[in-house]
């Protein structure tokens, strides 16, 4: 790849609830620039492994080391504070907001009126706001509309175009062309490659194994907790990873 260095490297990783252990000793890695996609059938902890990477949930064991230094998130947020970003199905955003509040969220400049009180600079959020979207080739007509307005692959965009701005050194996205039409889905895996491009690692969760091979370098497929392959995509098929997932492929680490 392109560093020698990984973006992100976890190293056996356990993670369990109760007498359930939904994540047994997973190691994998990312570098910059790169897109792996991360595949199983339900329950086979991927959801808990990237919890566990973004700050949701303390490892019972194991170490995640972000750009060479050993990290232990307390939460989300500090996850995100130190560069992990994370969009969910649900994608987190306040639909009665529009699209530079969402941007902004939580991040609110401000500036001070008349020398002494202090307000929201949503001019300088519209601006920046638009550049970033800009950036990204992200078209939205109004960008003063509410989020709820918007079509499912824009709200996607939004919160794309939140994590870049705030520069992101690793996005996980989990499940990201779910219920989205067929154009919508083209336009996020070209944002996903635009991310690789930028030099952003991805971490793809989806069930979709034809946007896994359009856009992965490599992936990993993990059953019943555990890992149980990786491949480049090169070097696969669908046939081999669905093999892989549901047990009749064996367990290669």
């Amino acid at each position: 790849m392109a560093a020698t260095q990984p973006i992100l490297y976890v190293s056996d990783v356990v993670k369990r609830f109760g007498g359930l252990t939904a994540v047994a000793q997973v190691s994998l890695s990312v570098h910059a620039g790169e897109v792996v996609g991360l595949l199983g059938d339900n329950g086979a902890g991927k959801s808990t492994l990237i919890k566990v990477i973004s700050g949701v949930y303390r490892p019972d064991s194991g170490t995640i080391v972000l750009d060479g230094q050993e990290r232990q998130f307390a939460s989300p947020m500090d996850a995100r504070r130190q560069g992990i970003e994370t969009i969910y199905q649900d994608l987190a955003l306040c639909e009665n907001m529009d699209a530079s509040a969402n941007i902004f969220l939580g991040r609110e400049p401000v500036r001070r009126a008349l020398g002494v009180l202090e307000r929201v600079d949503r001019p300088h959020m519209q601006r920046e706001a638009k550049g970033v979207l800009d950036q990204l080739d992200i078209h939205i007509p109004d960008l003063k509309q509410p989020i709820s307005r918007l079509s499912g692959g824009q709200r996607q965009a939004v919160a794309i175009a939140r994590a870049v701005y705030w520069n992101a050194r690793l996005m996980i996205m989990d499940e990201p062309t779910a219920a989205l039409g067929v154009p919508e889905q083209r336009k996020v895996l070209d944002l996903v490659r635009t991310l690789r491009d930028r030099g952003v690692p991805v971490i793809l969760i989806s069930h979709n194994l034809q946007d896994v091979f359009a856009v992965a370098d490599r992936v990993v497929v993990m059953r019943r907790g555990r890992k149980v392959g990786e491949r480049t995509i090169s070097a696969t098929s669908s046939d081999e990873l669905v093999g892989l997932m549901v047990g009749a492929a064996g367990s290669v680490e």
